[in-house]
């Protein structure tokens, strides 16, 4: 049940009685009202949105904003030394 349903339903009422109470035309009384009552709600104000900003050819971009390359890996570590010889 929807919060307007008491409304619709009293607006399908009135409805009802001006045309003379007739039988059988509930559905058509029941639209009528849900339209009518649809139209008396205040339409829901849009929210501002922002504006998309326009595409710029890839030459007008300044150079700082390109994409930079990928860091470099570090080198591989050196290889472990070998121990020294003793001396006697």
């Amino acid at each position: 049940m929807s919060k307007d349903d008491p409304k619709v339903s009293r607006k399908a009422y009135e409805i009802w009685e001006a045309e003379g109470r007739p039988h059988g035309r509930d559905q058509e009384h029941w639209h009528r009202a849900r339209a009518e009552v649809d139209a008396e709600k205040p339409a829901k104000p849009k929210r501002a949105t922002a504006k998309p900003a326009a595409a710029k050819p890839e030459a007008a971009k300044p150079a700082a904003a390109k994409a930079k390359p990928a860091p470099k890996k570090p080198a591989a570590k050196p290889a472990a030394r070998k121990p020294a010889a003793k001396k006697s």
